[in-house]
């Protein structure tokens, strides 16, 4: 039996890594018989291992919904937790495995227990500033009803920035606020920096420097946002048919086409072509409740008004 000859072992701890070849024929294509234990090669015929562990479950599953249901893994590992959620936890409950009540004496110890245990969760200080950074995370994410993907791209972004060391000399907050930016940017759930800065004591201005300074250090491939990644949300929040979330997407893109959305802000020009929209099949809006749902001026909704209606030849009665 050749079976540790294919084998090559980790330096240092003397673990065993699985054979990925034949250590005759040097042929990759192993056959795996599960039900005999053995590894074999397809190409010279020889056993490779005879004591091979099957490392899949013990249970059969005959359809997705059964797999799901049967599967007996704890919590999906997360990045929005600064130890990625594979840690334990001691239950405030005074409660046995049996659900019986732990004496009094006990209790004491398991007080103890349970303040160690989070001590130790946080060991360090880049531990600490990880944890901190995350809990303001998910305050920023659920004020801005940002959906868990997009939690989770954040959390990656932030962590890149902690290892090239871009938070030295940074507030928190900022770099928290600048990876939200930037990953809902990176999954087309834009939110504006006004939006952003509601939730956040840090000026806009900074957010958006700290997040042009991570885009250019952690080479993040972000294209411009685009006047119809709002359209949908601005209209949710107006109160606005299907018809004017279509209408307006018309009139994007006629706008698109006719190079007129170039240079201008994609917020101020997205209310616009929403308001006409609504004066169009009329479902009237008045420009200062677009204006306060866009974040943008009245001012410049009428600029982009009457540059659409006038390039794009559209009749519009007010």
């Amino acid at each position: 039996m050749l079976s540790n000859e294919g084998r090559t072992e980790k330096k240092g701890k003397g673990a065993v890594e699985e054979i990925t070849k034949c250590p005759e024929c040097g042929s990759p294509q192993l056959i795996r018989d599960y039900e005999r234990g053995e590894l074999i090669c397809n190409n010279c015929g020889i056993v490779v291992d005879e004591s091979y562990i099957d490392q899949g479950p013990e249970w059969r599953a005959f359809d997705s919904e059964q797999n799901e249901s049967r599967s007996r893994t704890g919590s999906p590992m997360t990045f929005t937790i600064h130890d990625k959620g594979l840690s334990t936890d001691i239950s405030w409950k005074n409660k046995d495995s049996y659900g019986k009540s732990i004496p009094t004496r006990n209790r004491a110890q398991l007080y103890r227990l349970r303040k160690w245990q989070k001590r130790i969760k946080v060991s360090n200080a880049a531990e600490r500033n990880l944890s901190q950074a995350l809990q303001e995370l998910e305050r920023m994410a659920s004020n801005l009803s940002i959906p868990n993907d997009v939690r989770e791209s954040a959390a990656v972004i932030y962590r890149k920035a902690v290892k090239q060391n871009m938070i030295r000399g940074r507030s928190i907050e900022g770099v928290v606020a600048g990876s939200i930016y930037a990953a809902c940017r990176l999954t087309n759930v834009p939110r504006t920096l006004d939006e952003i800065g509601s939730v956040t004591r840090v000026k806009k201005k900074e957010i958006g420097r700290t997040y042009r300074i991570m885009s250019r250090y952690l080479k993040l491939n972000i294209l411009p946002s685009k006047p119809e990644d709002y359209v949908n949300r601005f209209c949710s929040r107006l109160k606005l048919s299907a018809e004017v979330r279509r209408k307006s997407n018309d009139i994007l893109k006629m706008a698109r086409d006719n190079d007129l959305t170039s240079g201008k802000g994609p917020t101020g020009v997205a209310a616009a072509a929403i308001y006409i929209a609504s004066l169009l099949l009329g479902e009237r809006r008045t420009q200062r409740s677009v204006s306060e749902v866009a974040g943008v001026t009245e001012v410049t909704i009428r600029n982009r008004y009457k540059e659409l209606t006038e390039k794009l030849q559209l009749n519009v009665e007010q």
